[in-house]
């Protein structure tokens, strides 16, 4: 996984971006992790598409099953479409680590879990720019999907995704990065 490498003192504000809200503000990078600026939420999806740290956690239960989350309906890109199980921003001054346990435990109720990394890439969309890394744990969980962040969630077998895929029922990241690491999931059984 990419760690982030974070200047001595706060990285600049990005040429354009205002300050926002602190918890609000997400570190620019580059493809190695070093921390290079500060943005808002906002506009990492504004048309410039600043390099921005995401993380993505996959849950995979002992029978092989992979759990989706339904995004929300008042999500601003791709609502109610089906993603990976954990996935959100790395916020400035915070480490990759910091940011998956968080997302699990604001999205899923997920605290007690052991990630293994499986890979990091960048993905591209028409809104924004991420440096995605890329997580799975392997368990029987007890998943608490909040209802102000998700639609819902549920376990789907490998075949339920194969069949969706290409449908218009999961996100475009997640069907490109399925297609990447399939194998690498299947292989912590």
């Amino acid at each position: 996984m990419v760690e982030l490498i974070y200047p001595v003192s706060p990285a600049p504000l990005l040429k354009g971006c205002k300050r926002g809200r602190a918890a609000e503000m997400l570190p620019v990078v580059d493809e190695l992790g070093n921390v290079t600026a500060q943005i808002t939420r906002e506009f990492a999806h504004g048309g410039e598409k600043p390099l921005h740290p995401v993380v993505h956690l996959h849950i995979i239960n002992r029978s092989g099953e992979i759990y989706l989350q339904q995004r929300g309906p008042d999500k601003d890109l791709l609502p109610l479409y089906w993603d990976t199980a954990v996935g959100g921003h790395v916020a400035y001054g915070e480490y990759i680590s910091e940011a998956l346990y968080r997302e699990a435990a604001e999205e899923l109720g997920l605290h007690d879990f052991l990630p293994q990394g499986l890979c990091h890439y960048v993905f591209e969309s028409a809104a924004e720019r991420e440096l995605v890394n890329v997580f799975a744990t392997v368990g029987e969980y007890a998943i608490r999907p909040d209802p102000d962040e998700l639609a819902g969630g549920r376990f789907w077998t490998v075949e339920q995704i194969e069949q969706a895929m290409g449908r218009g029922i999961l996100t475009p990241n997640f069907e490109g990065e399925f297609r990447r690491i399939k194998n690498a999931l299947l292989a912590l059984l």
